[in-house]
């Protein structure tokens, strides 16, 4: 069943990177650092999970690969913001990190500067691929703006920005659970609620339905954050692609700080069964890929 999953992730990923650099128009006049810096991180490679999710969610509503192929450029776009979120993390002023992916940083190779530039033009760029499922994947103009939308509220300061700032905030002093929860849900979950609804939308999904992909989406999101955190103790850096105990060595207050490892685990647990359930009981044409991904996240080990 995993090997199974596996499988559907690497043909996602494989169809995403081809379509990466071809979403960047190439009779476009980009000063070419700047298109090497933009591209170097696109094609870093990685798990490309959140595009995967856009696929498998507009197939679950529609019940045909037909969907999932209309869904392709928001796959891409939702790629590009978490590029460029990734970019702008591993900066001095952020998370100073060497390595990505096993690679080294954007601004390692390119400055920090042009770092910067290139993490930008990542994140507009998505909402130039967006309107291409109104002009070629056969969903309406207002499904395009809602999609549009939600993209600008969830990466934004109400979502995926707004985690980071509390996260950062919280270096100095995060001291509950709540908060914690409140910096996982923004930073981490709010990326993954947009892949399935975006996904969903473009399938053609009802308001109850989009509500049931919400749900999934916010605890797949959390129980990723808090694997993460597990992971950065246990994990194996030659899988990870990246130094571990790097929240420890940066005094990050995360889950197993707070409530311990084996608690973490049980935490990631119930939130994969809660968001398996809010997709069962929504009754989509095809839920079996989302279902098998909330289990093949919560088996992980990179």
């Amino acid at each position: 069943m995993i090997t199974d999953i596996k499988t559907y992730l690497q043909e996602c990923a494989a169809l995403v990177e081809k379509s990466l650099p071809e979403a960047l128009p190439a009779d476009w006049n980009i000063p070419q650092q700047l298109k090497e810096s933009m591209l170097y991180s696109l094609q870093a490679g990685g798990k490309r999970l959140r595009p995967a999710l856009v696929l498998a969610a507009a197939e679950a509503i529609h019940g045909s690969a037909t969907a999932a192929r209309h869904a392709l450029p928001v796959a891409c776009a939702i790629e590009y913001i978490h590029t460029y979120s990734l970019i702008h993390d591993d900066l001095p002023a952020m998370d100073n990190d060497d390595y990505r992916r096993g690679k080294l940083t954007n601004h390692k190779v390119f400055g920090e500067a042009m770092a910067i530039l290139a993490g930008d033009a990542l994140l507009t760029h998505a909402f130039h691929l967006i309107p291409r499922v109104a002009r070629h994947g056969g969903v309406s103009a207002e499904v395009a703006l809602d999609i549009v939308e939600d993209l600008a509220m969830l990466a934004g300061a109400r979502g995926m920005v707004g985690g980071q700032a509390a996260d950062m905030q919280g270096e100095q002093g995060t001291t509950s659970i709540e908060e914690l929860e409140y910096i996982h849900l923004h930073k981490t979950s709010d990326l993954i609620v947009f892949s399935v609804t975006s996904g969903g939308r473009v399938g053609g999904a009802s308001a109850d339905q989009l509500e049931a992909l919400r749900h999934y989406g916010r605890n797949i999101g959390l129980a990723f954050q808090i694997q993460d955190d597990v992971l950065d103790l246990i994990g194996d850096e030659k899988k990870l692609g990246k130094k571990t105990n790097s929240d420890v060595e940066q005094q990050k207050v995360t889950y197993p700080y707070l409530i311990g490892i084996e608690e973490s685990k049980a935490q990631v647990k119930r939130l994969t069964r809660e968001a398996k359930a809010a997709v069962l009981e929504a009754q989509l044409a095809a839920p079996d890929k989302l279902l098998l991904i909330a289990d093949y996240l919560v088996q992980r080990d990179y």
